[in-house]
């Protein structure tokens, strides 16, 4: 995969400096560009990942209940207007064939599909997605809460509103109760 090219990063953060009327000289702006090169490198260090990756590890265990794990924490910037958004996802699913991970890939995935320029909608199906592909289970959902910058401190101002988008594969698909029982689950 590509590396970040820092330089181009600093070159253009210059130029929108100047662009919005400041001077890039400027005390407390000198170092800015290097800064936020420095911090495109970091929060968008998933571009140079593959989420299923974490999923190559599966340990043999009789178990094929359910698995959730809930609000973990992440943090991803709008590819619409390159600013955050930020929330919890919930990971469940239901192994099958004694195939499960460990619990930290189920974050471990959330995150790295997190840091990329990114659509909710887009962590949501990739996470369930990923699951499914290398897991093999009998079905997984995701659920994703967030509240989007790009609603708040712009637009439609409305701090505080927050968007679910979920994902249902296999038999949480195909029975509605067991994803009654997820949500109940989240919702405690």
């Amino acid at each position: 995969m590509k590396e970040v090219n820092r330089e181009q990063i600093e070159q253009a953060v210059r130029l929108i400096i100047e662009a919005v009327g400041e001077d890039p000289n400027r005390e407390g702006l000198v170092d800015t560009p290097k800064r936020v090169a420095k911090m495109y490198e970091e929060v968008f260090s998933g571009l140079n990942e593959d989420p299923k990756e974490h999923f190559e590890t599966v340990f043999s265990e009789e178990h094929e209940e359910l698995v959730l794990v809930k609000d973990i924490p992440f943090y991803s910037m709008c590819e619409h207007h390159l600013v955050p958004f930020f929330g919890k996802a919930h990971v469940a699913y239901i192994p099958k064939d004694g195939r499960v991970t460990g619990l930290s890939k189920l974050a471990r995935a959330v995150e790295v599909i997190a840091k990329r320029p990114q659509l909710q909608e887009r962590i949501t199906a990739t996470v369930a997605d990923s699951i499914m592909e290398k897991l093999l289970p009998h079905g997984a959902m995701v659920m994703v809460e967030a509240e989007h910058m790009c609603m708040t401190m712009r637009g439609v101002k409305k701090p505080g509103a927050s968007t679910i988008t979920t994902a249902v594969r296999g038999v949480f698909a195909d029975d509605p109760t067991k994803r009654a029982e997820i949500f109940a689950l989240i919702k405690n």
